[in-house]
């Protein structure tokens, strides 16, 4: 059977919205795409967790910085505090039953928080060095800067390389690992652009945008979404 697999959403002015792009990739890939809602009922979250077989947690805006201890960043943009509410609830009962998470910009920022890691609230004023530019002004399924990948990790068997080109939406990335995952890709410039869990099956966190690549048969986005759907099937 087909796996089920549930995918964020934006939340604004009372309207949901996500990109085809992830859906598409998906359906790709074999699997049958369902858009969550951003819901606030613990009960009816843990019902979701319980039927879905993974969940992708897809780009979108910023992130409530007081959710890992600071106070907003000037350069802080829009959040919405329902949506972070409910991505962290769902991964933490997601990964608690062992179930794949593929997550993806906002998605892999969201996922180190909900299990104690942090961000940058903005890259260019925070981390201190001379960056790339992680906003390309590229149409979004061209692939602009390289990202490294660690040898051996989950995400470097997935793709079968060490090193490829990705495209680059964003201004806030992950700091701090959470207890049990691991940096598994960077830029040249030193930005975490993907990271892994070394305790459950499959929990992989990506900064770029494979779902905007697939499209064009990028074969490491194809990669990435072959394997968590396979992964969600098992």
């Amino acid at each position: 059977m087909k796996p089920i697999i549930g995918v964020t959403s934006n939340l604004e002015d009372h309207n949901l919205s996500i990109s085809m792009d992830n859906i598409h990739s998906l359906l790709n890939a074999g699997a049958v795409p369902i858009v969550v809602p951003n819901l606030l009922d613990d009960d009816k979250i843990e019902k979701l967790a319980e039927t879905l077989d993974g969940l992708l947690l897809t780009g979108g805006g910023d992130i409530d910085p007081t959710l890992f201890g600071e106070e907003p960043h000037q350069k802080l943009g829009s959040i919405c505090p329902e949506r972070d509410t409910f991505e962290i609830s769902m991964i933490q009962k997601m990964l608690a039953r062992d179930k794949p998470i593929l997550a993806i910009c906002r998605g892999c920022q969201i996922l180190s928080i909900a299990l104690g890691g942090d961000m940058y609230q903005d890259i260019f004023s925070q981390m201190g060095v001379p960056l790339l530019q992680h906003g390309q002004k590229a149409p979004r399924w061209h692939a602009t800067h390289f990202v490294n990948v660690k040898r051996d990790s989950l995400l470097h068997r997935v793709t079968g390389m060490q090193s490829f080109k990705v495209n680059s939406y964003h201004h806030q990335a992950v700091r701090k690992m959470p207890e049990n995952f691991e940096v598994c890709a960077e830029a040249n410039d030193g930005v975490i652009e993907a990271f892994e869990s070394k305790k459950h099956r499959f929990a992989l966190g990506v900064q770029w945008h494979p779902e905007c690549m697939t499209q064009k048969s990028d074969d490491p986005s194809k990669a990435i979404f072959d394997a968590f759907v396979k992964a969600c099937s098992q």
